[in-house]
């Protein structure tokens, strides 16, 4: 038998893992569609969308159904090549972290001894497509769009990574798997308060989400780096969007609420998988309801709250996280 074979059978058990996970992570981008626009529209004392289906919940069929039946628009000068590949990109580098992040124990694609680092490493890499299509699109906005997200970037990577360096210090693991089970009595988010804090907004940062949403910011850029997508090329852009929430999301479960613990109870697997899901939707409903609530903020501002607020408390956190730990 060829699956006999270990490198088969391994090979084999990682392609299922990964075409699982894609449509676990694409139905919940289309659900997050749908539940977005419900949680701001109550916010706002609206209903949402309720046309589609029974309380619009096939709005987001519709709306591909829209996407691809749009006109696929290049601009006369656009540099064609760079144009149609950003939105590939964008879409397949947001896919990357999500193959070593565990929904329960074994449910995981690749549970690499060096998680975290991984994840890190490509999620840096999200900055290059946007950057491709704001260049690519031969226009102003689009260009600022992109260079905005340069800006974005260097501010808000920096505190992201050293506020999971306490983390990774109690854990003694950059296993995320480990890092779950380090937590199976207490959650790292009551060790480490003021490492939450800093991940929490540099997570939304690095996002995109409002109130950091300078890429786009329609206000003034139209659109940002987006502004000359249409058709399925927008809907990667906005898939590859809503899988960063995702993955976002399942991060700062891992890293500060015990992934699928709940402190002195032992779960099984499916169970575990319904609390880490639980969870994620809980940190995801709070990046909507900051959307709704919370204004733009000012370019001056997004820089100044990294680089003179939350780089000096994610070093603060280290120091006493080390302090904690020597005594």
């Amino acid at each position: 038998m060829i699956l006999d074979n270990p490198l088969v059978l391994a090979l084999v058990k990682g392609i299922v893992g990964v075409i699982i996970l894609i449509s676990f992570i694409s139905l919940n981008v289309l659900f997050l569609t749908w539940y977005e626009r419900k949680v701001i529209a109550r916010i706002q004392v609206r209903y949402g969308p309720n046309r589609a289906g029974k309380f619009g919940l096939l709005q987001p069929l519709a709306d591909t159904a829209k996407l691809l039946a749009k006109e696929d628009i290049v601009p006369e000068k656009a540099d064609r090549a760079v144009f149609t590949f950003a939105p590939a990109t964008a879409f397949a580098v947001a896919l990357l972290p999500t193959m070593a992040i565990p929904f329960a124990s074994g449910l995981i694609v690749s549970d690499l001894n060096i998680g975290i680092l991984y994840i890190i490493a490509v999620s840096s890499l999200a900055t290059i497509p946007v950057i491709m299509g704001g260049w690519g699109s031969n226009n102003k906005y689009t260009l600022l769009g992109g260079m905005r997200t340069i800006a974005q970037s260097i501010s808000y990577e920096i505190p992201f990574v050293l506020s999971i360096i306490g983390v990774v210090a109690l854990a003694g693991s950059l296993s995320m798997v480990q890092i779950i089970n380090a937590q199976t009595n207490i959650w790292y988010v009551f060790l480490q308060p003021l490492g939450f804090v800093v991940f929490f907004i540099a997570m939304i940062a690095e996002t995109s989400r409002i109130p950091f949403d300078l890429p786009e910011s329609e206000s003034e850029l139209v659109a940002g780096f987006h502004t000359e997508y249409s058709g399925m090329k927008f809907a990667m852009f906005l898939f590859a969007e809503y899988i960063h929430m995702v993955v976002a999301s399942a991060l700062l479960v891992i890293l500060f609420f015990g992934g699928w613990n709940i402190p002195f109870i032992t779960l099984p697997v499916i169970a575990q998988a319904v609390v880490f899901i639980g969870k994620m939707y809980v940190v995801m409903t709070v990046m909507i309801w900051i959307r709704g609530t919370l204004p733009r903020i000012t370019i001056v501002q997004m820089t100044s709250i990294g680089w003179k607020v939350l780089i000096p408390l994610a070093l603060l956190n280290i120091m006493i996280t080390g302090i904690f730990m020597s005594l």
